[in-house]
């Protein structure tokens, strides 16, 4: 009975967050498939932003958001996530900044990152996190146009 209502709570919640969200949010699914890639290692993406730490997530507040399954500390967490996806996903899909910024793929540590100019960077390690904020714009750039010629080979 009380798993019902959690179920028919969630979904009154998800058609509430849905009809408020922007058109950027409409892939954000609740219930999200097995099969999709665990994001940031199930570390919570907003969390970065609202408690300025990394921050396990919790399979019970899972949401699939552009193929990869993101998971989060709690419900409140999920909800501002489905709102506003663009504002709190890894940027380059989670993967390592720095190399991006190189051409490279790799995969990041989610305890080693940064916000800059209002993005999450997440990075492979400490030094390429430093590499990458003394010139952060002029990575990201480069970052951004690598993403776009290598996102099509990640898993997502």
């Amino acid at each position: 009975m009380s798993t019902r209502r959690a179920f028919l709570g969630g979904m009154a919640a998800a058609a509430l967050a849905g009809s408020l969200a922007g058109a950027s949010a409409a892939e954000a699914q609740p219930n999200p498939a097995s099969a999709a890639r665990l994001g940031l290692k199930g570390y919570d993406p907003v969390a970065y932003f609202t408690l300025g730490a990394p921050t396990p997530g919790l399979a019970e507040h899972e949401l699939v958001w552009d193929g990869v399954r993101y998971r989060f500390a709690n419900a409140l967490h999920r909800d501002l996530f489905r709102a506003d996806p663009d504002k709190y996903a890894p940027q380059f899909g989670g993967q390592c900044a720095m190399n991006m910024a190189n051409g490279n793929l790799r995969e990041s540590d989610p305890t080693i990152w940064t916000i800059s100019n209002g993005r999450l960077y997440v990075f492979a390690s400490a030094a390429g996190s430093q590499r990458f904020r003394e010139e952060a714009g002029a990575n990201a750039s480069r970052a951004n146009g690598n993403w776009q010629n290598l996102k099509k080979t990640t898993s997502q």
